[in-house]
């Protein structure tokens, strides 16, 4: 397993369409993939969970990836989380 924190920089938060760009990224990884908030830890790959979780703008969320491709998803994750999820 591998993770690494990282801050929620797009002004919605975690809204439906950066919710849907997440996940349908990370369903390409063969890797389980969590979202890690203080408060809970949802599946990264669900956009009705990652929405449901209502993940504000600044929140610092843990990426966990775990599997044979796990090091390129948190990579992969990462890079959209500070790129702004396309915001």
């Amino acid at each position: 397993m591998v993770s690494e924190k990282v801050t929620l920089v797009n002004p919605q938060g975690l809204h439906m369409r950066p919710a849907g760009l997440f996940a349908s990224s990370m369903g390409k990884f063969a890797c389980d993939v969590t979202v890690v908030t203080p408060e809970k830890e949802v599946n990264g790959k669900s956009p009705m969970a990652l929405m449901a979780a209502g993940i504000p703008c600044g929140t610092e969320v843990e990426i966990r990836c775990d599997g044979t491709d796990e090091t390129e998803a948190l990579a992969a994750a990462v890079d959209l989380i500070k790129s702004g999820l396309g915001e």
